[in-house]
């Protein structure tokens, strides 16, 4: 029987035999584990006879493109719903029958030999522990700790225990689709005493290592699946909204473990894209304080517009690379095909370099944007120094609600006629990284107003997000949830209050 499981699970631990016997011993062998194959093969059987499929006489090359052909062309998926933790075995070959590995192999063509598990295998993991925790005689924290050196409890699956869990817990809010790329942050701390920060003539500065020696560092940590809208989508799902993400990876590591992530997240992927030859985006990010210097290299894409199945409330796009251009064209063309979308435009490098010009019509379609001051001189020209004609110029381009954040003096926001300001949340403790910190503001305000809080509620809401986010290393690890978000303002101090903004 253990083996059976066994030949599921191959990423499990050595010890997986020997802890699932000692975990079915204590249950004084009542069967758990046989009960559970019956469980999977009764499943397995049932779904293939569904697809007119003998169990008997089918390949499993044969099951594999009869369940992609099934989530493709049925409008109601209710044949894999009590699936989620059914792996197969055919002709020794794994094949799962989870909806989500399904969803993911058909919609991106994948080959046999390339097949999704992942998902199934988490399932699988969490039903197994869960059957053992549930049973009378077994002993919780005994049978946690013997499903960790089993492997059966990963740091992966902390926030992902089961497909079950991760289908009822999909956010009933607003459908939210985030488009822009995606990139694994790799964040290296430098140690102080060997690199510092030099100043220029002109008053730049530079980061500085001794050239040809071997300095060392204080630690490296990987980031998964990050950027400007990933990072709005993870933001928007923690709030209470139905988020998914348009972007563009490449069929290595990186690019799967970015689904895994967003899996885990409960960011929707179906409109993600796998580029088959392609590395997936990975930038560098060397830490000195709690300022960083990145190292990126963004990989070039096929970028194509892809309609999601259902028009979202809310479209959300910010950085992408620069062959992106056919997309936004196409893009411009949804949105003024279905007007109820909200569409919220927070400009990356590129959008900046292309110019108001040859993006009037995506400003013209934005019902909100989002930039530093900075970036607002340098869309509209005006005066650094006033602040009236910089949102007066971007409402110009067609914006309703126009954004601009200004570091350390907190943030302003042009709407209805009003100019107001709102200062940044009172910081706990020093940042520790800022990375992300103007993704969660922009993304905040978003999803408060998806919610339907008015702009001067999100705007109470957006910096305490970002404060939290600096606390933490990347961008996306201090996100918070609308619960928690909630409990810092009311802890506010008195000053901390919208106001208008008087120059």
């Amino acid at each position: 029987m253990t083996k059976f499981l066994h030949d599921l699970l191959p990423a499990t631990t050595p010890l997986f035999p020997q802890v699932l016997s000692q975990l079915e011993r204590s249950t004084g062998s009542s069967g758990v584990d046989v009960r559970l194959i019956a469980d999977i093969t009764q499943h397995a059987h049932c779904v293939m006879r569904g697809l007119r499929l003998d169990p008997a006489d089918t390949t499993a090359r044969e099951l594999y493109l009869a369940l992609n052909a099934y989530v493709h062309k049925a409008e109601s998926h209710e044949l894999l719903f009590d699936a989620d933790f059914v792996l197969f075995k055919v002709d020794g070959e794994v094949v799962s029958f989870n909806l989500i590995d399904i969803i993911e192999n058909s919609h991106h063509n994948l080959p046999f030999e390339k097949r999704m598990t992942s998902h199934g295998e988490r399932a699988l993991r969490g039903e197994i522990v869960d059957r053992y925790m549930q049973h009378p005689r077994t002993n919780e924290a005994t049978t946690s700790q013997l499903a960790v050196d089993a492997g059966l409890i990963t740091e992966t699956d902390r926030h992902y225990p089961s497909v079950k869990v991760h289908v009822q817990t999909v956010n009933s809010g607003p459908a939210l689709l985030a488009i822009g790329d995606i990139f694994t942050d790799a964040f290296i701390k430098l140690d102080e005493n060997y690199a510092r920060i030099d100043t220029d003539p002109d008053g730049s500065q530079r980061l500085s290592l001794p050239f040809g020696s071997k300095p060392p560092y204080e630690s490296a940590e990987i980031v998964k699946a990050v950027g400007p809208s990933p990072n709005a989508a993870v933001s928007s799902v923690r709030l209470g909204l139905n988020a998914s993400l348009m972007a563009w990876v490449g069929d290595d590591l990186p690019g799967k473990e970015s689904y895994d992530y967003l899996a885990s997240q409960h960011v929707g992927t179906a409109q993600m894209v796998t580029q088959p030859g392609t590395k997936s985006s990975y930038w560098y990010v060397l830490r000195h304080g709690s300022d960083r210097t990145m190292l990126v290299r963004s990989e070039s894409y096929n970028y194509a517009w892809q309609a999601p199945e259902t028009v979202p409330a809310w479209l959300y796009l910010s950085y992408i690379g620069a062959a992106s251009w056919q997309l936004h064209e196409d893009l411009l063309v949804y949105l003024n095909e279905n007007p109820s979308i909200k569409f919220v435009f927070q400009p990356g490098t590129y959008h900046f370099e292309w110019g108001t010009d040859k993006l009037a019509g995506i400003y013209k379609r934005a019902y909100m944007v989002v930039m530093n001051r900075e970036e607002a001189v340098q869309v509209t020209g005006k005066s650094y120094d006033s602040l009236q004609d910089l949102t007066a110029a971007l409402h110009e381009l067609g914006p309703e609600v126009v954004v601009i954040t200004d570091g350390p003096h907190g943030s302003y926001a042009s709407f209805d006629g009003k100019l107001v300001t709102v200062p940044n949340y009172p910081d706990p403790a020093p940042p520790l990284d800022r990375t992300g910190a103007g993704d969660a503001f922009a993304s905040t305000i978003a999803a408060a107003l998806a919610l339907g809080e008015s702009v001067q509620t999100a705007l109470l809401w957006a910096p305490i997000n970002s404060m939290n986010v600096v606390q933490k290393l990347g961008a996306q690890a201090g996100l918070l949830t609308k619960t928690e978000l909630l409990r810092y303002l009311e802890s506010a101090p008195d000053w901390y209050k919208v106001s208008e903004y008087t120059g």
